[in-house]
């Protein structure tokens, strides 16, 4: 498939969940949701579509799309990797886990490794603050995660 057809593929799937969710009150930010539920992140050139169909600008839909830390403008890696970053977890040893993330997948934040199997972002708060420091690994949410903890993770997805 040619980049021009698969760019028209998500022009007119972008177009069909903004028809689709057009006529509820406040309809971006679920078409928003939508759109990276199906691609796992908002991909080039549905801000246009979306912007189009919602009668905004491009700017309006990307400084909201920019605006929330969970929307992506890039694929993720096959496994997502969130450690909460607040500051209960800080207090409970979130940095030093996080550090030890970044090292042994040698990425930074919100970077996905060259093998594309995991992406590392900052998430804050997952409301499990008692049981600090929590992340999220592919959705389900972690308590008390330790170094010891996070490399039995990193076995667990492959890296």
């Amino acid at each position: 498939m040619s980049l021009t057809e698969m760019t028209e593929e998500i022009s007119n799937r972008v177009g069909a969940i903004c028809d689709g969710l057009a006529g509820i009150e406040g309809p971006l930010l679920p078409i928003l949701h939508e759109v990276q539920d199906e691609y796992g992140f908002i991909p080039d050139g549905a801000l246009q579509t979306i912007a189009k169909r919602l009668n905004l600008s491009r700017a309006e839909v990307h400084g909201v799309a920019s605006f929330y830390h969970d929307f992506r403008e890039e694929k993720p890696g096959k496994h997502v990797i969130k450690i909460c970053r607040a500051e209960a977890c800080q207090a409970m040893g979130a940095d030093d886990v996080a550090d030890h993330a970044k090292r042994k997948l040698k990425v930074g934040w919100s970077e996905t490794t060259r093998d594309q199997n995991v992406t590392l972002e900052p998430v804050y708060c997952l409301g499990l603050c008692a049981c600090a420091p929590a992340a999220m690994v592919d959705g389900k949410v972690i308590g008390r995660v330790s170094k010891d903890r996070l490399d039995r993770i990193l076995s667990e997805v492959g890296s």
